[in-house]
């Protein structure tokens, strides 16, 4: 079997150690060269022709932004960012994937090293050997996204039902197709809440950085918010966020109970605390590694939600949605550019009309 072969990119030597150490554990992976600079990486690329690349953020001579966007525009190919958990860092990873890399991994402190390290293996290699499944089409998907901006806002009469919310679930690549839905929507839309797989201090930047380009209101819920329309709530990095009806309004609650699907925030848990409204619920799966959200989803399709998967050639990668799809837990199967759309058209119906169409 013929292995997956990685460059590293990082100025640390110990950094480089690390990976290099755990990447060689696995037998279908290889590190086949190292690099202390961008310089040094784009003559090795060439040479070594690897398959994915760990990319420090921050690094001397030329920063990794630039590196990457250079890459992108000239020799496009599955890239992970390993970014520090700072706010600066997190600004950097977030533009990163904007630019097209494929995801990102949190490099453990010395501190928490040995404590961290067997979680931080088994993302770094379950991430490596999904991106090393993104084709060429799926990278230039991120091209696409960003000039999602340049779209024209969708017009809403509004609800005719109170209390109707939408809930997103996403993960890899999830970031820039959330972006390319929320800038598309005007400022009276229904409620939404989303749970992105996201580490904390990324949480209110990603929320921030929306924010800055949409007409929804974006912000990284709090505990205890009332959920308003025209907002957009998102689960911080750190907590689970549920959705709890109270006195005839709908309220934000964040938990810190124990990663679901080895995840915190988890997919799943949002899905499931909106069972009890059900009937007044459209809920998103988007691109992502992985089950999570799926089993919620059945759940809510089953209790009367509407339920929506993004399709395979518009995701980064279909693991969410693919396995919302394997389980049938779907009403609707649509691409990237029509979900928008699709919502805002589905959450003018009455009560009646929407059971209507849910049930066929």
């Amino acid at each position: 079997m013929k292995k997956i072969k990685v460059l590293i990119v990082d100025d640390s030597s110990v950094i480089r150690g690390l990976v290099k150490e755990i990447i060689n554990q696995d037998s279908e992976l290889e590190v086949v060269g190292e690099a202390q600079d961008p310089y040094v990486a784009r003559d090795k690329i060439k040479q070594l022709n690897p398959d994915v690349i760990t990319l420090d953020v921050e690094m001397p001579k030329m920063d990794g932004i630039t590196f990457l966007s250079n890459l992108m525009r000239l020799r496009p190919m599955p890239v992970i960012m390993l970014s520090t958990l700072t706010e600066n860092g997190a600004d950097i990873t977030l533009k990163a994937l904007e630019l097209g890399a494929v995801d990102f991994i949190t490099k453990p402190s010395f501190e928490s090293l040995l404590e961290n390290r067997m979680v931080f293996k088994d993302d770094l290699i379950a991430k490596i050997k999904s991106a090393v499944g993104v084709d060429q089409k799926g990278l230039q998907l991120a091209s696409t996204l960003r000039k999602s901006d340049n779209q024209s806002i969708l017009s809403f009469t509004g609800c005719k039902r109170s209390n109707h919310i939408v809930a997103i679930g996403a993960s890899t690549g999830g970031t820039d197709a959330i972006k390319s839905i929320l800038t598309r929507l005007p400022s009276n839309s229904p409620p939404i809440v989303i749970t992105q797989h996201i580490p904390p201090k990324f949480s209110e930047r990603f929320a921030n950085r929306l924010n800055e380009h949409c007409a929804v209101t974006v912000q990284e819920a709090k505990h205890g918010q009332k959920i308003k329309t025209g907002n957009v709530y998102i689960a911080p990095g750190d907590q689970h966020l549920v959705v709890v009806a109270k006195g005839g309004a709908l309220f934000c609650t964040l938990t810190d109970e124990a990663p679901v699907n080895r995840h915190r925030p988890a997919v799943d848990v949002l899905f499931n605390s909106l069972l009890p409204m059900a009937d007044n619920v459209q809920a998103v799966s988007l691109t992502g590694m992985g089950t999570d959200g799926a089993k919620g989803m059945l759940d809510l399709k089953n209790a009367g939600a509407r339920t929506i998967i993004q399709d395979k050639n518009t995701s980064l990668i279909w693991g969410m949605p693919g396995s919302a799809h394997a389980l049938s837990a779907h009403s609707s199967v649509l691409p990237l550019d029509k979900v928008a759309f699709e919502v805002l058209d589905f959450a003018k119906l009455s009560i009646k009309e929407m059971k209507e169409v849910v049930n066929g």
